[in-house]
Parts: structure tokens; sequence; C-alpha cells
């Protein structure tokens, strides 16, 4: 994701890259089944215009392995289910993956803004990865963090400075880890005082600006990530990037349980 032009990179082209076999998969796993029964809670995924190719199948997949499962249902303008008050009623949480560039995005998803403000305020949980992190901001956004939203290569002592496909290192509570990253958010809160908005600060960059946070909304939670934790093998291959963690879910599947806790 990038506020200015944003190149082709591997995530739009995931779906060409994997073909038929990772929607697929990712249907038969049940993921856009909404109209049948199903006891774990449902995750309304965002997947259309706003999103890169790739990017909702995967936050769908994080979710759907989450020590604590979720049932991941597709929303947006061409799916059978779109984000209105009464689907966001159905749902436990509503997540916003990665995609391209904040401005078009924000004019494609701006009238789901009341919505999800209201849904939160009143208990909802918003995870937002990357893209969905700059729109949990206000300027423009869904006006859901109580903070700053920028990116993380226009911050002092950034160790990356541009937009291309890489490895960012992050302490993730203060444990040194590494994560796939492409133009993804900072977020800050005055002062770095946390506490006082009554958030968590999960993981920091090398420079000590926050890559991943909780914070409340209301009654509602919101959890944002600039990096991106849901991330698979296909997402390293076509940039031929290795993480030197591994290919491990830990620290999304952190995010959303850190999100839901009460």
């Amino acid at each position: 994701m990038t506020p200015g032009t944003r190149r082709v990179t591997r995530r739009r082209l995931l779906l060409g890259a994997v073909g038929v076999g990772a929607a697929g998969a990712t249907a038969a796993l049940g993921v856009s089944r909404i109209e049948q029964p199903d006891e774990r809670p449902v995750a309304l995924v965002y997947r259309g215009p706003a999103a890169c190719s790739g990017c909702a199948e995967s936050v769908a997949n994080l979710l759907e392995s989450a020590p604590n499962p979720m049932r991941a249902v597709y929303c947006g303008p061409n799916e059978d289910v779109d984000v209105t008050p009464d689907t966001l009623a159905g749902a436990l949480v509503y997540a916003q993956p990665g995609g391209g560039v904040v401005g078009p995005a924000w004019q494609r998803t701006r009238s789901y803004a009341p919505h999800l403000r209201e849904w939160v305020s009143a208990g909802g949980n918003y995870l937002g990865f990357c893209l969905g992190g700059y729109l949990a901001a206000n300027d423009p956004g869904y006006d859901l963090f109580p903070g700053r939203v920028r990116q993380y290569i226009a911050t002092d002592g950034a160790t990356i400075d541009d937009t291309a496909d890489t490895i960012v290192a992050v302490r993730w509570r203060d444990r040194p880890r590494h994560m796939f990253f492409q133009d993804g958010a900072a977020f800050s809160v005055p002062g770095d005082d946390w506490a006082a908005v009554g958030g968590t600060a999960l993981a920091r960059y090398p420079n000590d600006v926050v890559a991943a946070a909780v914070t409340p909304y209301g009654s509602g939670r919101v959890g944002v990530v600039g990096p991106h934790p849901e991330t698979d093998e296909t997402w390293y291959r076509g940039p031929g990037l290795t993480n030197p963690d591994g290919i491990r879910f830990d620290l999304g599947h952190d995010l959303i349980a850190t999100t839901l806790a009460r």
C-alpha cells in the first residue's frame, strides 16, 4: 500500500500466479458460505476494488486458522454480502485487508464509515492490515484510531526508504521478529502514551515507531498492523524473499486475540 502511485506488486499478481487453485481452495473451506449455519463466529472480510488480489483470501485464512477460529465471509460491492448495519450485526469481526492507494480506496469504501463507527462503538471489532490500518485513520479514513497514521518509510530513522516488497524487522511484544512489508503504516498517539488511550502497542519498528497496536473505540476494539502477519509462502515467492523466522502466523493470531480480548 502507498498513499501515492503504487507499482504492480506480487500481491496484485497473486491470483494470476496461483490461479484457480488458491481461489478454489478458499471456497472449499467455506469462506463465502454465509447462508450455511456454522457455530464459529463470523468475520466479515472485505473483498473488492479497494483490496489487492489475494489479500482478502490471506486475511480470511488467518482468521480461520486462529486458535479460536472464525468463519470468514467475504463482503463488498461485488459480493453476495455488503457492509451494512444488518450484516455487521451478525459479525464478531470486520477485517480490511491490504490494497492500493489510500485516496481511491477511501473513495470506494467511505460509505462504510458510519456503519463501521456505529458497530465498533457498540462492541464490534475492526482489524486493519496495511491499507486497512491506514483506513482506520480520520483523514481520510473510518476515524476509528485515536492517533496519527502515516507511512513508516516517511518516519525519522526508518530502515526502509522505498515501496518495494521487502522484509522488515520488528520487535513484537519486545521479541525480535521479521515480517513481510510493502509501504505499511506506522501508528502514534500523543506522547507515545498508549495507556492514556487505553491501547496496547504490540510491535515496534527498529526506529521505535509502532508497527501494530490495539485501541478501544467506544465499547469495541480496533486492531491495526502496518506489516503483513497474514502472508503465506506465495507472498515471498514472487519477489524472491525469505523470512528468517520462516512462515508463521502467530503474530497475526496474537493481533486477533488481543483485539477480541475484553
